[in-house]
């Protein structure tokens, strides 16, 4: 839903130049601003209960949902760090420690594979898939969703948010563990999600605590083994519509009230730029600043990603057994056309979310506003080095497939072999060209005064509210584990 501001055919940007002169100067955009967010553009209205929010708060940052009990969702949603981890790609299960401070406690397969996603208004109804892939997403007909589970995602899911929370417990390398480690583990393994899912609903179910609280969430719950999965991820879904909403930042109120004069200078000329010449608001549009859609817009890869491609050529270099590419949401259609391209991101906050990228490859905002500007330059040119990676300690090594599945810790001799994984994809010519060709951005040019003043517009899209989230996490949550992350 877009709108005009009051009396104008198009954006007539007013800036004020100085107080001395009072002169005025318009810069027009031919576009229109968004209608600003309302209640009603968010799951439950934008008031779940209070007792199924205070239940997903507290699930949220529990390590109970995690198969070795020590890692929660809010590790690498920390609210200290704008609801992502500030790492281009984190460390999930086997870790410790929050953020830049974050290392391996235990050996580990590698780091997550993509970027830790801000959650920034995820609880919008507007939302149509979620993951960087989209792989999980409403279906075609506008009843369910269409998810890696096909028929054995439960029925009684609600909403797609609810749909989200069901992953990520099954990923061996985010929460679930590795083989043999614990029986989530086991059942994550050979891809028995709906194992991974009762497992965890029993040990909720079990701790007293928390039957309770979902007596108060559900009221229509009778016993507590009528406690499932579903129940925990309603939960989660009302305490994140609700905890990372965000619609009280600067451009908020120029929404609100039409008054661009509530931005400085250099923001409102940003903001011509923003829906003019630098042509961002044709992906980044509607007041969450998104299309929904997927781009292939050449943004380097950190990692071996999902471990897509054909390619063999470091299986063949160091026998070690790994693909390195992240073809992105062509692993969900099927479809050329997809070929590494990724949901458009959510500007909410964005100056907070770095670093950026799919697989956090760059840094500083500005940089990754330069790379928009000129993708293939950008690509070609990028240096994988310049990447801070949280270190790995003991790394762990696939010994077999199927019945046979197990580890091993690499030696340290094939050490350096496994940390390639890091560079290879930026570092071999025909992968980076794989990435270039699927480019479907259009370069531009603006001068860096200009990048500047959309760099000042962007920092108008942090809510103060942000700094608040760290209040979210509780004291203490009913397991008895320590809360995720430490406060």
């Amino acid at each position: 839903m877009t709108r005009l501001l009051p009396n104008w055919s198009f954006i007539g940007v007013v800036l004020v130049l100085s107080c001395a002169t009072t002169a005025l100067d318009v810069a027009r955009a031919d576009t229109r601003l968004p209608a600003p967010l309302t209640d009603a553009d968010f799951l439950y209205d934008g008031r779940p209960t209070g007792a199924l929010v205070d239940l997903g708060r507290t699930l949220f940052f529990d390590p109970i949902l995690s198969g070795n009990r020590n890692i929660s969702c809010g590790t690498c949603h920390d609210p200290a760090l704008a609801s992502g981890d500030g790492l281009a790609l984190g460390i999930g299960e086997g870790g410790t420690g929050a953020g830049s401070r974050r290392t391996t406690r235990d050996p580990v397969t590698g780091r997550v594979p993509r970027n830790a996603q801000a959650l920034w208004n995820i609880g919008a109804r507007a939302y149509v898939s979620m993951f960087h892939d989209g792989r999980v997403e409403r279906s075609a007909d506008g009843h369910g969703f269409d998810t890696p589970a096909g028929d054995d995602l439960p029925g009684g899911v609600s909403n797609l948010l609810a749909a989200q929370a069901f992953f990520p417990v099954t990923s061996p390398i985010e929460m679930a563990g590795q083989y043999g480690e614990n029986p989530v583990a086991d059942a994550a393994a050979t891809e028995d999600r709906l194992r991974v899912w009762e497992l965890l609903a029993e040990r909720v179910a079990h701790t007293p605590g928390y039957v309770d609280m979902m007596f108060d969430a559900f009221p229509m719950l009778r016993a507590r083994d009528e406690i499932s999965f579903v129940h925990i991820a309603e939960a989660l879904a009302a305490f994140q519509t609700v905890a990372f909403r965000s619609d009280t930042a600067p451009f908020d109120d120029v929404l609100r009230t039409g008054d661009v004069s509530l931005l400085s200078r250099d923001a409102v000329q940003g903001l011509s730029l923003f829906y003019g010449k630098a042509g961002c608001a044709n992906c980044h549009s509607g007041p969450l600043f998104t299309d929904h859609g997927f781009h292939a817009i050449g943004m380097p890869q950190i990692g071996p990603g999902k471990g897509h491609g054909a390619d063999l050529s470091y299986f063949h270099d160091t026998g070690l057994p790994a693909r390195q590419e992240d073809e992105g949401r062509y692993r969900v259609t099927l479809d050329d056309a997809d070929l590494f391209a990724f949901r458009t991101p959510s500007l909410r906050n964005v100056a907070l979310t770095g670093p950026w990228g799919h697989s956090g490859a760059y840094e500083s905002l500005e940089a990754a506003i330069r790379h928009h500007l000129d993708p293939a330059g950008s690509l070609m040119g990028f240096d994988p080095d310049t990447v801070v990676l949280p270190e790995l300690g003991q790394v762990l090594r696939l010994t077999g497939r199927g019945t046979d599945l197990g580890f091993e810790v690499l030696a340290p001799s094939r050490r350096q072999d496994f940390d390639l994984r890091d560079t290879r994809v930026m570092t071999t010519h025909q992968l980076r060209a794989r990435i270039l060709k699927a480019n479907q951005l259009v370069p531009r040019t603006l001068s860096d005064n200009e990048i500047e003043r959309l760099v000042a517009f962007l920092h108008t899209l942090t809510d103060p509210a942000a700094a608040r989230l760290p209040d979210q996490r509780p004291k203490s949550v009913p397991s008895g584990l320590a809360v995720e992350p430490p406060l």
